[in-house]
């Protein structure tokens, strides 16, 4: 009878170990970003980039020439685009400060949102977004993201 309690007691612990460590992995993905994180992302996103860039990250049609009024047309976010190519730094400085804090000179018709969003709330943005991308694409942008 001993023996059958210490079994039971020790596969209950395994049980509740296994389920806090899913409801770990579940709250926290491979690149440590929470899911709580990148819902309010998804949230942001939404309100504030889909508009241009598409509610799937699609981007606009043609966005790789000039509309007529000179400006680049907004770029997908996904795996199509290069959004990806750009390191942690980039994409943050130019959604916070605008196309021109990266690239000088820049006429860009995406706005700067340093006065519209947080810090927290842009990298949540951005954090979504790179949610989204393929292994390939998330590992690549991580090593341009290195110090």
């Amino acid at each position: 009878m001993l023996a059958y309690r210490n079994t039971a007691i020790v596969l209950g612990a395994s049980v509740c170990l296994i389920l806090a460590g899913t409801a770990l992995l579940w709250m926290f993905r491979r690149d440590g970003e929470s899911s709580a994180r990148i819902t309010l992302g998804r949230q942001l996103y939404g309100a504030y980039c889909a508009s241009c860039h598409g509610a799937d990250l699609q981007g606009e049609p043609d966005w790789q020439g000039p509309k007529p009024n000179g400006l680049m047309p907004a770029p997908p976010h996904d795996a199509t685009g290069h959004t990806w190519h750009h390191s942690d730094e980039e994409l943050f400085r130019i959604t916070k400060l605008g196309m021109a804090a990266v690239v000088p000179n820049y006429e860009s018709a995406m706005p700067a949102f340093g006065d519209a969003l947080s810090d927290q709330e842009i990298k949540a943005i951005l954090a979504f977004i790179k949610s989204t991308w393929p292994e390939r694409e998330r590992t690549y942008q991580q090593e341009r993201s290195r110090p």
